[in-house]
């Protein structure tokens, strides 16, 4: 289904998440997610966990711009949002259970992940980021006003993972996988729409942004990343303000990206609009084949013990995905879509 004009954008952010997750579970080959980074510009993706953040900084850049101002109708809008994003997360849910049941392993411990999955988080496949997601809509929900004091409401995460992490003596289980970690990104991605015009156009503070946060994430995959900082949870402070960090460096680019171009239905812009139309079912489903690709390269064509090597070999299996999310949005994303309602009060 192709975008407007005002969205083609948004889904070449969407594709170039996609493919930062994606990249991020196929480098794990040989236990690649505990080897040191391969080098500056390679660090995003051998911490390729980052992705989800770019999906949920972008997440509250398009609340506000599909909203810009107008007011709505909450119980609309999260009805459209389930009919968008649980036939398919369903579909993953009955994949995973007639497995278990195949295998031998469908005992309580494996249904209260589904069950419970929700409020926790724990939807497998991802759909973890789903639930987070739903989460912050409900919060919002509860604040429709919330938008006009984002700059606030970022100090509050950040004072909560500080105080759990005195605590606790760690806080990145509940930074990454939890609406206490991922809010400032939704948030971050809201405040950079109501200021778009400071990073439309400036190409010289994108590129500055860009590389600093390169720098940034390359010296965190030096400590050791998400796994061995020193070890998973990590007791590093950085987690209190990792998100944060994210969602600043991710929403200034996104607006910048989104503001400062024509984006003009070119070729290449045709192909990277339908990656991020593909997108939810890349990141739902590339669980099921991630892994087992490089193991097929590694034992029939060549070997794939140089990392370099089995990175060169990201993007051809990124573009099976990519065939596989096709046929999977086309049968069980869009047939959906025709079930969703106007839902801002201003639309004719």
């Amino acid at each position: 289904m192709p975008s407007s004009k005002c969205h083609r954008s948004l889904d070449h952010v969407r594709g170039f998440a996609a493919f930062v997750v994606f990249s991020w579970h196929y480098l794990s080959f040989q236990g690649g997610e505990y080897k040191e980074p391969l080098n500056f510009f390679l660090s995003i993706f051998t911490e390729g966990h980052t992705g989800v953040a770019i999906f949920m900084t972008l997440s509250g850049y398009l609340f506000a711009k599909l909203l810009d101002g107008r007011d709505y109708s909450f119980p609309k809008f999260f009805f459209n949002r389930i009919v968008r994003l649980f036939p398919l997360l369903l579909a993953v849910f009955l994949t995973k259970t007639a497995s278990a049941f195949f295998t031998g392993t469908a005992d309580w411990d494996w249904f209260r992940p589904l069950l419970f999955g929700f409020v926790l988080p724990t939807w497998p496949n991802g759909g973890w980021s789903i639930a987070v997601e739903l989460h912050f809509y409900l919060a919002m929900a509860m604040s429709k006003r919330a938008r006009s004091y984002a700059p606030l409401l970022l100090l509050l995460p950040m004072a909560v993972r500080l105080v759990i992490y005195l605590i606790e003596g760690e806080v990145q289980s509940l930074a990454y996988w939890t609406i206490i970690g991922r809010v400032d990104q939704f948030l971050i991605g809201i405040l950079m729409y109501q200021y778009r015009h400071v990073f439309t156009g400036r190409h010289v503070v994108a590129a500055v942004v860009a590389a600093a946060f390169l720098g940034i994430w390359y010296w965190f995959d030096t400590l050791g990343g998400f796994y061995k900082a020193p070890s998973y949870p990590s007791p590093n402070p950085v987690w209190i303000v990792l998100t944060t960090i994210e969602g600043f460096a991710y929403g200034a680019l996104i607006c910048w990206y989104d503001n400062s171009f024509q984006h003009e239905p070119s070729r290449a812009s045709r192909f990277f609009e339908a990656v991020g139309t593909y997108s939810y079912s890349i990141y739902l489903l590339h669980f099921f084949i991630v892994f087992r690709i490089p193991p097929l390269i590694h034992e029939h064509l060549f070997d794939l013990s140089n990392r370099y090597l089995l990175f060169a070999t990201v993007i051809p299996s990124f573009l099976v995905m990519v065939g596989i999310a096709a046929v999977s949005y086309h049968v069980i994303e869009k047939p959906f879509l025709r079930f969703r309602i106007r839902y801002l009060k201003d639309q004719a």
